[in-house]
C-alpha cells in the first residue's frame, strides 16, 4: 500500500535541495572583471626611456704657446642636438632616486682667432666643432605637488664628447721664405664631469615631459697647432716657427627638452577623475581658446663674418669682422590659437634697438704697409632690429593640464651695426686705424635673417596657477643677405649665404585670474651660413665667406586667453 502523504515529502524536500543547489550555483558563477582604476597619483619608480632634443653652446679656449693673445683664442660653438635617453628610479616616499643615461648628436661648431700675441706673428684661424654628446649620470628628485605629479631634481656625473680642432694658418706673404698655407686636424673623445638640474612633470601615468639644464666641463685635450712665421713691416720674414701643440679647454651649457615613457605602463591610460575642480581654466578645451599678450626681450649678441684667403673651400683668412657684447631692447607681441581637435598656429612680431658693444677687424697679410696681422678696435652706436615668426602645429598629446605638439614655421631676423670710431690695438705705429679715427662711420653692418623652423612646444601645469611653456626649433635652412659699407674706403659689400641654426625659448607664468597670467624666462637665437659669397662694389669675390649670429636674453611677459570655462575634474 502506498503512502502518497510520505512521497510528497519526499518531493518537497528534493526540491528544497534543488533550489538550494542552484542557489549555490548561482553563487558560484564569476562575476564580471572589472579594470583597475587609474591612479590618482603619480608613481616614478621604475625603468623609462625616452627622447629629447635641445640646444647647447659650448666654448673651447686654446691656450696660445706663444703669450698672451691680442684677441680671440676662444671659440664659441652653438648647435642643435636630439637622442636618446633611459634610466630606473626607486621612489622613496617624496624623494626620488635613480641612474640615467643618455646620448645626442650634435651639430655644434664656431670659428675663431688663435696664437694672435703679435702683430708681426701671421696667427691662425679655429675651428671647433663637436659630434657627439653622452652622459651617465646619477638623479636625486623631490615630488611636489598632492598629486606627485611634478618633480625637481638634480643629477651628476660623468660625461663625453667627440671634439675636433682645425687649425689653419691665416693669409701670408707670398715668397720671402713663408711657408705655404697650412692646416692641421685634430680630433679627440674628451671625458669630464656635469651637473644639471630639471623639472620632469607627469602628463598621465606612463608618459612625462621634462626640462633640464646642463653644464659639462672636458678639462683639457691636447691639439696640434701648425707651423707659420713672423714678418716686419718690411715684409721680411724674421722667424719661423715650428709645429707645436697647444691646450684646449672646453665647457658646455645645455638646454633639452624630453618626453619619457615609462616601461610596463599603460600608454593610453589617465589620471583618475577628481571630484574638485581647480580654480583656474585647464589648458584643454572643448572650444577654440585664444591667446595674445605682449613680451619685453632684453638679450645680448652679436655677428661674426669670416672671409677665406684662398680657394673657396679654404679655411684659412683674409679677413674677419666680430660684432660682440651687442646689448638690445625690444618689444612685442604674440598670440596662439587652438583648434579643438589638435591643430594650433601661433606667432610674435617685434620691434626694438642695439646698442652698447665693439666691432674687431682683423686682416691678415696686407701689402701697404707689409702687415703679418692688424686688428682695429670699434665702439658701436644705436641702431636698430625687428623679429618676426609663425608657425603651424598640432597638439598630439592633450590633456587638462598639459598640450604637447610639434610645429612648422618661418622666422624673419634683422639687425643693424655701425662703427663710429676706430683705433688699432696690433702694430700700433703702422695700422690702418693709426692713428686713431674718431666722429665719422667706420663701418655699417645690415643684415637680413630668414629661416625654416621645425620645432616642439609643450605646455604644462606644474601647479595651481603656475605653468611651464618650453619652445625649441631646429633651424634645417637659413638664408642670409647682407650690405658691409666700409666708408672710408668707399666700398659697399653684398653678402649672402644659407646655413642653419637653432632656437628656444622657456618662461614660467603664473595666473593672476582665470585668464590674465604674467611670466619670465629666457631666449636664445643662433645661425650660421655654411655657404656664402661677397660682391665687392659689385665684381662677385670667388670664395666661401661664412656669417654667424647669436642673441639670447630675458624675456617677460603678459598674457591674456580667451576661452570656454573648463572643469579639471573631467579629465584630471
Amino acid at each position: 500500500m502506498f503512502h502518497f502523504p510520505k512521497l510528497g515529502l519526499g518531493w518537497s524536500a528534493l526540491a528544497t535541495l534543488l533550489s538550494g543547489t542552484c542557489a549555490l550555483a548561482a553563487d558560484l558563477t564569476p562575476l564580471p572583471v572589472k579594470a583597475p582604476p587609474p591612479p590618482a597619483t603619480a608613481s616614478w619608480s621604475g625603468f623609462y626611456v625616452g627622447g629629447h632634443i635641445g640646444l647647447a653652446r659650448g666654448d673651447s679656449h686654446v691656450g696660445d704657446p706663444f703669450g698672451a693673445s691680442i684677441f680671440g683664442d676662444d671659440v664659441a660653438t652653438p648647435g642643435f642636438l636630439g637622442g636618446a635617453t633611459a634610466g630606473y628610479n626607486w621612489q622613496m616616499g617624496a624623494f626620488v632616486f635613480g641612474i640615467e643615461g643618455d646620448f645626442s648628436l650634435a651639430d655644434l661648431s664656431g670659428t675663431s682667432t688663435c696664437f694672435a700675441y703679435s702683430g708681426t706673428f701671421v696667427s691662425s684661424n679655429c675651428n671647433a666643432k663637436t659630434d657627439w654628446f653622452a652622459t651617465i649620470t646619477g638623479r636625486v628628485g623631490h615630488v611636489l605637488g598632492p598629486k606627485g605629479r611634478t618633480l625637481v631634481y638634480a643629477k651628476g656625473g660623468v660625461a663625453f664628447a667627440r671634439d675636433h680642432l682645425d687649425v689653419s694658418v691665416n693669409n701670408q706673404f707670398i715668397g720671402g721664405g713663408v711657408p705655404a698655407a697650412t692646416a692641421i686636424a685634430s680630433s679627440a673623445t674628451a671625458t669630464g664631469w656635469t651637473v644639471g638640474i630639471g623639472l620632469e612633470q607627469a602628463l598621465t601615468p606612463a608618459w612625462s615631459v621634462k626640462a633640464e639644464y646642463d653644464y659639462l666641463d672636458f678639462g683639457r685635450y691636447d691639439a696640434a697647432n701648425p707651423p707659420s712665421a713672423s714678418v716686419n713691416t718690411l715684409g721680411d720674414v724674421t722667424a719661423v716657427t715650428s709645429a707645436t701643440t697647444a691646450g684646449v679647454d672646453q665647457t658646455v651649457h645645455m638646454m633639452k627638452f624630453g618626453l619619457n615613457y615609462r616601461w610596463g605602463a599603460d600608454p593610453h591610460a589617465t589620471w583618475r577623475p577628481s571630484p574638485v575642480a581647480m580654480p583656474t581654466p585647464t589648458l584643454a578645451s572643448q572650444g577654440w581658446v585664444f591667446e595674445i599678450g605682449a613680451r619685453y626681450w632684453y638679450s645680448t649678441g652679436g655677428f661674426q663674418k669670416d672671409l677665406p684667403a684662398y680657394a673657396q673651400s679654404s679655411t684659412s683668412l683674409v679677413s674677419r669682422l666680430t660684432y660682440d657684447g651687442v646689448s638690445g631692447h625690444s618689444g612685442e607681441i604674440f598670440g596662439r590659437i587652438d583648434s579643438p581637435w589638435g591643430p594650433f598656429v601661433k606667432g610674435l612680431a617685434g620691434l626694438g634697438r642695439t646698442d652698447g658693444g665693439n666691432m674687431n677687424d682683423e686682416d691678415w697679410g696686407l701689402d701697404s704697409p707689409p702687415t703679418a696681422y692688424s686688428n682695429t678696435l670699434s665702439s658701436l652706436i644705436d641702431n636698430d632690429m625687428k623679429y618676426a615668426t609663425v608657425d603651424l602645429g598640432h597638439s598630439f598629446l592633450r590633456g587638462a593640464g598639459y598640450k604637447v605638439g610639434a610645429f612648422v614655421g618661418y622666422n624673419y631676423y634683422y639687425e643693424r651695426f655701425q662703427a663710429d670710431d676706430c683705433t688699432q690695438i696690433s702694430l700700433p705705429a703702422s695700422g690702418i686705424c693709426a692713428p686713431p679715427i674718431g666722429g665719422t662711420p667706420v663701418i655699417t653692418e645690415t643684415d637680413r635673417w630668414h629661416a625654416l623652423r621645425v620645432g616642439a612646444n609643450a605646455e604644462v601645469m606644474l601647479f595651481d596657477r603656475v605653468k611651464l611653456n618650453a619652445d625649441i626649433a631646429y633651424l634645417p635652412y637659413v638664408k642670409f643677405s647682407g650690405v658691409d659699407n666700409h666708408w672710408l674706403r668707399d666700398l659697399v659689400v653684398d653678402e649672402s649665404g644659407h646655413g642653419r641654426g637653432v632656437q628656444a625659448e622657456l618662461i614660467v607664468s603664473y595666473q593672476v585670474t582665470s585668464q590674465l597670467s604674467i611670466g619670465a624666462g629666457g631666449r636664445y637665437w643662433a645661425a650660421w651660413t655654411t655657404r656664402g659669397s661677397d660682391w665687392f662694389n659689385g665684381v662677385l669675390v670667388d670664395r666661401t665667406d661664412t656669417y654667424r649670429m647669436e642673441r639670447y636674453g630675458t624675456l617677460l611677459q603678459a598674457k591674456y586667453q580667451f576661452a570656454p570655462p573648463t572643469a579639471a575634474g573631467a579629465a584630471d
